[in-house]
């Protein structure tokens, strides 16, 4: 092991005292004897019996590899001797005290690096990885926030890229002792909560012997005035104190729309129309400096002019020099939350810097809960609200977003309109000056019409606090992140759009997946897990079923489940008996199911009803839909068309879609099973429309445009689910 250098004031300290340390919380220490000279090196070998391996140690000494000053397999004494000599004469005055350090030679084909870290944003941080001396090529490590449960701590060895290296036999050797490997990490964890002296730890190699016992042969403990991130001090609010806090925000009475314009390319005319054009339920209060007649209604001159204790809500429009009068202003009548839409902020350099943490007092002052700066708007469908300055109004329902970038809000409210799986309520934190992503989760998790939470999140300012909030979330509801600012380049960009700066994305995905949030990788795929979430029951396993009516798409699924981690289960003998008495001889008789053009009027919703209602099959893709609403369409097109009974069949075509659509839904909820449904359909037909996909829209389910959207989906729901039965 290579000693890092050290920031003033940190030691490290020796490979033996590390040792002796870490042995007191559970790791597994090779066995060792520290001896002063050649004579007493060769006496402690015997003692351990060959062969060993001799290492000259000492605080000091940083490269013992590089300076030749590690022996191995070593196989009797006099070799001891000898070699213990050479490195002896080899030692420097800098190195100061020095001692032999003797130890059992440990072999084994597998070698892992564990250790511990202290995170600036999330504390200590237990660290697990594969390769030894290789770690940062190969890039297999995983990471867990301290202290650690035993199912955490195995949960880690499982998200390892290369986990069944461990899990199975290799190469003669048998598979690790995962409750041992789990202990060390384990106590890695405790040693971080009960000795914050201790900076970091690193136990590389931690080799894997033949029989799957983990043993650390290395160690360093480096020890300092560790600064952890600093844990909130503030009582975390009950349900009752969320929804009354927020209230305001998401379901005000009234709303001031302060800087409403008469110029429609003007934010405040945009979010005035919004609020008016689609319907908002309570009372609306623009001003206007003119009193300019907006819409077809007057404004008012001045935020006083507003009658009071009828607006909760100002949605400020305004420029940043004017608004901390504003916010005084509107306190005076009752308004209690504000979303500042204006920009020139801290993304604007010290001086909006200045003005944002200004802003933010005043609001702490008044009691107002305050949303942005430099924000798109804010959504709550259930009063028919939609304060934002751009598009689009998304349907309702229960999917709730909250993101660092408003342009992010639009596209996952875009999905929503496309999909017709709706939103709840979604919100722009802008710069999350005073109220940050956390405080939207907390809110999220209380809040009765939220069932699904989606969040686009660029940098993490209080990692403790988010990962509170987290914790408190996935207990009742999923949570799907996209991440941005991972790359260097988009750290620069996360840090100039919104002021804060991301956190290490290897830490940041270890805290989600121990705290059971999905990680998705773009939004179009955050989006899709959500809208799953919401819509779809929770499979009691990972055993699924293909369901097609071509060969090919049911192949490439079969694929997608084994690399997803889901289970092709075997198709039960009794569902292959009954599909024998429904198609021809020539259907695949195994799973994927595939039914190879054989299938009748009734067969597929048959079909889909029987393999969901077998226990042996926790959920289903179903492939095809849409094909003969397809062939409706082109018929449709065509100059033949209405004649040669092509509308009759066309109808009849577009029925059976519709049918299959149906049967797909209506199997799923009468048993309690997943079922997604795959075409690129989704995407084609656009002048009229394919009956298929349109009838899930209608049915509230999500029509994935491939194969591998649908497993991936099912993987998200699948893994939300373990986490579920984990902590239940």
């Amino acid at each position: 092991m290579t000693k890092p250098a050290s920031p003033a004031g940190n030691r490290t300290l020796s490979e033996h005292e590390s040792k002796q340390l870490l042995a007191r919380y559970g790791v597994p220490i090779a066995a060792e004897r520290v001896a002063q000279d050649a004579g007493a090196a060769a006496r402690a070998a015997t003692g351990i019996g060959f062969p060993v391996v001799v290492k000259l140690c000492g605080d000091a000494i940083a490269h013992k590899s590089e300076r030749d000053l590690v022996r191995l397999g070593l196989a009797d004494a006099e070799a001891v001797r000898v070699a213990a000599a050479e490195m002896l004469a080899k030692a420097r005055p800098q190195d100061g005290a020095v001692a032999l350090l003797v130890a059992e030679m440990v072999r084994g084909k597998r070698e892992l690096i564990a250790g511990l870290v202290r995170d600036p944003q999330f504390g200590p941080c237990v660290l697990l990885g594969l390769g030894g001396i290789l770690t940062e090529a190969l890039g297999d490590v995983v990471f867990a926030a301290a202290p650690l449960e035993q199912r955490d701590a195995l949960a880690m060895i499982g998200r390892l890229r290369a986990s069944h290296l461990l899990t199975k036999p290799f190469r003669g050797e048998a598979p690790v002792d995962a409750g041992a490997l789990a202990s060390v990490l384990v106590g890695l964890g405790r040693l971080a909560a009960e000795r914050p002296d201790v900076v970091s730890v690193d136990l590389n190699p931690l080799i894997v012997r033949s029989d799957g016992q983990p043993l650390a042969v290395d160690a360093l403990v480096e020890i300092g005035a560790a600064r952890d991130a600093a844990a909130s001090t503030r009582a975390p609010l009950s349900d009752a104190e969320l929804l009354e806090r927020f209230r305001p925000l998401f379901q005000p009475r009234g709303i001031i729309v302060a800087g409403a314009s008469t110029h429609p390319g003007k934010f405040g005319f945009v979010a005035l129309h919004n609020l008016r054009a689609f319907g908002y339920r309570g009372e609306l209060f623009p001003v206007n400096r003119e009193g300019a007649e907006i819409l077809g209604a007057p404004s008012h001159r001045d935020v006083a002019e507003v009658p009071a204790g009828r607006a909760d809500l100002v949605f400020v429009c305004t420029p940043a020099g004017a608004n901390v009068e504003l916010l005084r202003a509107c306190a005076k009548i009752g308004v209690r939350a504000a979303f500042v839409a204006s920009a020139g902020y801290r993304e604007a350099g010290p001086e909006g810097r200045a003005q944002e943490d200004e802003l933010v007092a005043t609001a702490d002052e008044l009691g107002i809960v305050m949303a942005g700066p430099n924000g798109q708007g804010v959504v709550s469908t259930s009063i028919s609200m939609c304060a934002q300055i751009v598009a689009p109004v998304p349907p309702a329902g229960s999917i709730s977003v909250v993101s660092q970038s408003g342009n992010l809000v639009s596209s996952f409210l875009n999905y929503a309109v496309q999909t017709g799986v709706g939103i709840a309520r979604a919100i722009s934190s802008g710069n999350s000056a005073q109220t940050g992503i956390a405080e939207y989760l907390e809110y999220f998790a209380a809040d009765p019409d939220t069932k699904v939470v989606v969040a686009y999140l660029e940098g993490v300012p209080d990692g403790r606090r988010l990962a509170a909030a987290i914790r408190r979330l996935t207990a009742r509801k999923p949570l799907v992140f996209v991440k941005g600012g991972v790359a260097s380049e988009g750290q620069r960009a996360a840090l100039s759009h919104t002021g804060s700066l991301a956190t290490d994305d290897r830490v940041f995905d270890g805290v989600c997946r121990q705290l059971g949030a999905l990680r998705a990788p773009n939004v179009e795929a955050a989006f899709e897990w959500a809208a799953t979430l919401a819509t779809q029951p929770l499979p009691r396993g990972r055993r699924v079923i293909v369901f097609t009516t071509a060969g090919g798409w049911g192949v490439l699924a079969a694929d997608a489940c084994a690399a997803a981690g889901l289970e092709l289960v075997a198709l039960p003998e009794s569902v292959r008996t009954q599909i024998d008495g429904m198609v021809p001889a020539r259907w695949s008789r195994n799973n994927p199911v595939d039914l190879a053009g054989g299938e009748t009027r009734d067969t597929v919703p048959a079909v889909l009803d029987l393999l969901c209602a077998h226990p042996d099959v926790d959920a289903i893709v179903h492939l095809g839909l849409g094909i003969q609403a397809a062939t409706a369409n082109l018929f449709r097109r065509g100059p033949f068309f209405p004649g040669h009974g092509l509308e009759r069949i066309s109808e009849y075509h577009e029925r059976q879609d519709r049918r299959f659509a149906e049967a797909a839904r209506d199997a799923s909820v009468r048993h309690g099973k997943p079922v997604l449904s795959a075409t690129e359909l989704v995407y084609t037909d656009r002048a009229y429309g394919n009956a298929g996909p349109l009838a899930l829209k209608e049915f509230g389910r999500v029509c994935y445009p491939s194969a591998h959207r649908a497993v991936e989906a099912l993987r998200a729901l699948a893994d939300y689910a373990d986490f579920r039965r984990a902590i239940t």
